[in-house]
């Protein structure tokens, strides 16, 4: 493969920096065995498209997410690569030339007929693509009524139609399936060799830092509480497993909620560079945790850090 797969989108919380923290963390034996992978909450899938090209050991993948236009577009990226990349030389060809007032006017139009869902999916799966490389931050998020609501982003050149990408991606979305379920029903996928990647929505450090909104239901305390529990079920039936989360106690030291509720696995802590924040002074390096079923040299919050 010429072109290196990677993220097809901005995605909040990507994990393209945290992959050299959970690449130490692997079993010492994983590249050398037949592998099932299995990621159930894929979002921007930098961790999906860094294991399939760097572990070809790996002879099946299973990404799923919530989020029906994400995994559309995936599916679409797969099966029908060349379509989606006229539309979107299309759009971009339009857009590029506007001034600041007229992109506005198109995204905000754009964005109208997203939320109608009246689309096929090559459309849809264009459109999402735009509106996330042109909207504020990157971000995808909805409201209530799971209609997207993210204002207009001022970008000078966004690369909407990233050609190279969507080719490296869909050759390696050829070795995946692809899910939209609950996380749990990814289990009815696995086999006797199995590792898991988790990277469920965030548990917010504050209540004005919470970018879960990816569905209109949000992932609040009892979906942690029942993933932990996933996590243990796992561990029960002998799968490998890592999990990526916030390190409340970065921001409270008193916090001991994922100290708790995972007291029976491994927690370490590692650095990571965040620019989700609207306040530029807000952005910066802050601490998340990894946590694993898989023996590691140090842990309990002393990892990385």
């Amino acid at each position: 493969m010429q072109n290196k797969a990677k993220p097809f989108v901005k995605w909040v919380g990507g994990k393209s920096q945290l992959i050299s923290a959970i690449e130490q963390i692997l079993p010492k034996n994983f590249s050398k065995s037949k592998i099932t992978y299995i990621e159930p909450f894929v979002g921007g899938g930098a961790v999906f498209f860094w294991i399939m090209q760097n572990y070809p050991n790996i002879n099946r993948a299973i990404i799923n997410d919530i989020n029906p236009d994400l995994t559309t577009t995936y599916r679409t990226i797969k099966n029908d690569p060349q379509k989606l990349i006229l539309l979107l030389r299309d759009i971009q060809n339009k857009y590029l030339p506007l001034n600041e007032e007229k992109r506005k006017e198109y995204y905000l139009t754009m964005r109208k007929r997203f939320n109608a869902k009246q689309l096929d999916d090559i459309e849809n799966s264009a459109l999402f693509i735009f509106l996330n490389k042109t909207c504020f931050n990157g971000l995808y998020r909805v409201n209530s009524k799971g209609l997207f609501n993210v204002p207009f982003g001022r970008y000078k050149n966004p690369k909407i139609c990233d050609e190279e990408t969507i080719l490296a991606d869909s050759e390696i979305l050829q070795r995946a399936e692809i899910l939209t379920l609950d996380f749990e029903q990814t289990l009815q996928y696995a086999d006797p060799h199995c590792f898991f990647y988790l990277d469920p929505p965030y548990k917010p450090l504050s209540r004005t830092s919470s970018f879960n909104s990816y569905t209109k239901e949000n992932f609040d305390d009892s979906e942690q509480i029942r993933l932990a529990r996933f996590c243990t079920t796992l561990e029960v039936l002998g799968h490998h497993f890592i999990l990526s989360n916030s390190d409340l106690k970065g921001k409270n030291p008193d916090d001991d909620f994922f100290d708790k509720l995972y007291a029976n696995f491994n927690i370490k802590q590692v650095y990571a560079t965040r620019m989700v924040n609207a306040k530029a002074d807000k952005r910066g390096k802050l601490t998340e945790l990894l946590i694993t079923n898989i023996p590691i040299k140090q842990h309990k919050h002393v990892g990385s850090v």
